[in-house]
Formats: structure tokens, sequence, C-alpha cells
């Protein structure tokens, strides 16, 4: 049984092309729950934390993914909600200068 992978065009709705597999990385993970989500996340995170490109990624695909399930799937959604908020606020404490005004630039 083939498995379908969510799609998202970030690039049509706003304008920002994704430069990593980070939302079809947390559609896999939703079809096997709240767990799946948190590990994909922690994974994540510990790899790409220094890479303010990847990492700011991150965090938008963690705040489309509210939105993707804020009404069908209010638990996702909360999950999502605390994982985007932990993300969001190491990168508030962590970047710096030119690393800091790209996370905002770019998540603006």
């Amino acid at each position: 049984m083939a498995m379908t992978v969510e799609r998202f065009n970030s690039e049509e709705m706003f304008g920002y092309k994704q430069i990593t597999t980070f939302y079809e990385d947390f559609s896999i993970a939703d079809r096997f729950g709240k767990k799946a989500i948190v590990s994909t996340y922690l994974r994540a995170f510990k790899s790409w934390r220094n890479n303010v490109q990847y990492f700011t990624e991150l965090v938008m695909v963690l705040n489309w993914k509210v939105w993707r399930w804020y009404e069908e799937n209010p638990g996702y959604a909360e999950v999502y909600q605390e994982l985007w908020e932990k993300a969001n606020d190491y990168a508030l404490d962590t970047f710096k200068g030119d690393d800091l005004a790209y996370f905002f630039k770019t998540t603006d």
C-alpha cells in the first residue's frame, strides 16, 4: 500500500520557496500520531538548530501545521503550537545580528 504525502505549496501561498522537506516530514509524522510529530521535531531541532535558514523554515512549517490542523484535529494543532512556541523562543533567544534579521524578514 503506497503512502501519499500531503503537499503544500508555500511559494504559491506565501511567496516562500521551501528549501527543506520539513513539511513532508511532518505530514508523514501526522499519519502516526502526536508522538511521531514530537519525535520528528526533536530530530529536526537537534540536526538543524544551528542553521538559520533551515531552522527558520522549521519554525514556519510548525506554524503552517498549526493552521492545517486547528479545525480538523485540535489535538494535533495543540502539539504543533507548543512546538512552534519552543522553536520560536529558541530562535529569538539564540540568533543574533544577521541571523536574527534573516529570521524576522523570512517569518514576517
